[in-house]
C-alpha cells in the first residue's frame, strides 16, 4: 500500500484536475447556449431557401443548375472535413477523421481524393493519412457568414473549373447537447429535386426576372448558406461534446478522489493502530 504522503499528493492532483474539468464544463455550457441559438435560428432560413430553390427548379424544364449541376464521371473528389481547433471533446474529431478515411478508402476507393480541412485537430491527423490540399482552421478566429462565403466561393470556382468532379462535406450535426451525428453531405454538384415532392397546391406567381434567372442567382447563395450552416452545426456540436466530456471527466475525478480519501483514511487508521500496538507492546515489555 502506498504511504500517506503519496496518497495525499494524488488526492491533491485529482482535486486540481476536477476543478479544471468542472470549469471547462461551465465555459462550454455558456458557449453552447450561444452556438445553439445561432444554429437553431439559421436552420429555418436554410431549409426554406433550399425548399424554394427545389420548388422553382422542379417547375422548370431541362437542366437549370448551370455549371453547378453538371454531372460528370467522378474521378477526383474533394472532402471538406469540418473539425475543431481544440481537443478535450471526446470522440468529436475522431468520428470525422474515421468518416473521411472511410470515404477515401471504401466509398471512393481508386479515385483521387483530396481533403480541405477546417479545424486544426482534423488537419493535424489527416495530413498524415490523406492528401490535405488546404487548411482553413483560421475560420474559427472570426466565424462569420462573409468569411465562410469566401471558402464556398472558392469551392464553387474549383468545381466549375473542373478541378473536382464532386465535393462532399463531412461534419457533426448538432442534435442536442449530448448527441452529435456525423453527416456526409454532397455540396457539388447540386442534388436534383426529388420527384414526387411537388406541392399539391397550384400557385400562380408572376416572376421578375424569369424563373431561370432567379434559380441561377439563388444557387450561389444557397451553397454559401449550406457551408455556413455545416460549420455552425459543427461549432455547436463541439461545445456540446466538450461539455459532455468534461462532465464525465469531473464525475470520474470525483469518484477517484473519494476512493483515494477512503484509501488514505484506511492507511492512516492502520498506521495509528500500529503505533498504539507498538506503545502497548513496549509498556508490557517494561512491566515484565
Amino acid at each position: 500500500m502506498a504511504n500517506l504522503k503519496e496518497i495525499r499528493n494524488r488526492i491533491a492532483s485529482v482535486s486540481s484536475t476536477m476543478q479544471i474539468t468542472s470549469a471547462m464544463k461551465m465555459v462550454s455550457a455558456a458557449k453552447l447556449k450561444k452556438a445553439q441559438d445561432a444554429i437553431t435560428a439559421m436552420r429555418p432560413y436554410s431549409q426554406k431557401l433550399t425548399e424554394l430553390l427545389q420548388n422553382l427548379s422542379a417547375t422548370l424544364e431541362g437542366d437549370t443548375g448551370g455549371a453547378f449541376a453538371e454531372q460528370r464521371p467522378v474521378n477526383k473528389v474533394l472532402i471538406v472535413a469540418i473539425t475543431s481547433n481544440r481537443g478535450l471533446c471526446g470522440a468529436f474529431n475522431t468520428n470525422i477523421i474515421k468518416q473521411v478515411k472511410n470515404l477515401q478508402d471504401v466509398v471512393y476507393a481508386g479515385k483521387q481524393v483530396e481533403v480541405l480541412a477546417i479545424g486544426k485537430k482534423g488537419n493535424d491527423v489527416l495530413k498524415k493519412l490523406s492528401n490535405v490540399v488546404e487548411n482553413k482552421s483560421s475560420l474559427y478566429d472570426a466565424l462569420t457568414f462573409e468569411n465562410t462565403a469566401h471558402i464556398a466561393q472558392s469551392l464553387m470556382g474549383r468545381f466549375t473549373a473542373g478541378e473536382y468532379d464532386k465535393i462532399e462535406l463531412v461534419y457533426n450535426h448538432f442534435k442536442n447537447a449530448g448527441t452529435q451525428v456525423v453527416i456526409t453531405e454532397q455540396f457539388l454538384p447540386l442534388v436534383p429535386p426529388q420527384a414526387g415532392k411537388e406541392s399539391n397546391t397550384e400557385l400562380d406567381y408572376i416572376f421578375e426576372p424569369s424563373k431561370e434567372e432567379i434559380v441561377l442567382s439563388l444557387i450561389p447563395l444557397s451553397l454559401k448558406t449550406q457551408l455556413y450552416k455545416a460549420v455552425r452545426d459543427s461549432f455547436a456540436s463541439e461545445h456540446g461534446a466538450r461539455m459532455t466530456a468534461m462532465h464525465k471527466a469531473t464525475d470520474n475525478a470525483t469518484a477517484l478522489r473519494n476512493q483515494l480519501k477512503l484509501t488514505y483514511n484506511k492507511a492512516r487508521q492502520a498506521a495509528i493502530t500500529g503505533e498504539i500496538l507498538e506503545i502497548v507492546g513496549g509498556a508490557e515489555a517494561l512491566n515484565s
